[in-house]
């Protein structure tokens, strides 16, 4: 190992050979090699998803799993229900529960993909070839992470932590909703599973933290 990095030094420019500059360009040169094996990982995985898992029935079905006015009903019956059984604090928790998704969409969209800027699969003319478009036109947004995944993991998430006290580890069923969403986004071809799994994560978090915050202002949602 060593032997090959005395070797790539020899390519580097003179500033980099000093010690310190020596240290920085190998950690810059594995940091890129990482980048490229996790593209190249995203890659396989995207066209796994998108081609080889692929069949009729899911072409015609998936596609609209990522569309939000497929899930209107669900946000209806959640409002009803919060209504329903916790009166004004129902109000509160719903109240919340927008504030989560405007913080994970923020964090999200704004805040993380204009910094990344990393192009879709769909937009990317190397990989576009490799996969098939199951939707209209490829959005112009930038792709890491997911807002999908993010907004949807964070609405799942803050629902478990503020309901499971309540309904009980049968509430931890709601993880399905944004799991089907974000694979909608992988199978389609507009995200890579990277840009879905961080953002699944990222909104768990910004759920989770929601969802603690709620509970600590109203620990007896029920009462």
């Amino acid at each position: 190992m060593n032997g090959y990095f005395q070797k790539l030094l020899t390519l580097a420019p003179k500033p980099f050979k000093q010690k310190n500059c020596y240290i920085r360009f190998l950690d810059s040169y594995l940091l890129l090699y990482l980048l490229e094996k996790l593209k190249h990982i995203d890659i396989v995985w995207l066209h796994t998803v998108n081609q080889k898992w692929s069949n009729p029935f899911f072409d015609a079905v998936v596609p609209w799993l990522r569309y939000q006015q497929v899930w209107y009903p669900f946000y209806i019956f959640l409002i009803a229900f919060a209504l329903y059984n916790f009166g004004k604090k129902g109000a509160w928790w719903i109240a919340s529960f927008i504030l989560t998704i405007g913080i994970t969409d923020t964090t999200s969209s704004r805040l993380i993909k204009n910094s990344i800027q990393r192009l879709r699969p769909c937009n990317d003319p190397d990989v576009l070839p490799l996969i098939d478009l199951r939707v209209p036109h490829c959005s112009g947004g930038y792709s890491f992470t997911s807002s999908h995944a993010a907004n949807h993991f964070g609405m799942a998430m803050f629902i478990y932590i503020t309901l499971s006290p309540i309904l009980g580890k049968r509430t931890a069923w709601i993880f399905l909703w944004p799991a089907v969403v974000s694979y909608a986004q992988v199978y389609v071809g507009v995200h890579y599973p990277f840009d879905v799994l961080v953002g699944a994560f990222l909104g768990m978090a910004l759920g989770w933290c929601t969802g603690k915050y709620f509970n600590s202002k109203m620990p007896n949602l029920a009462a």
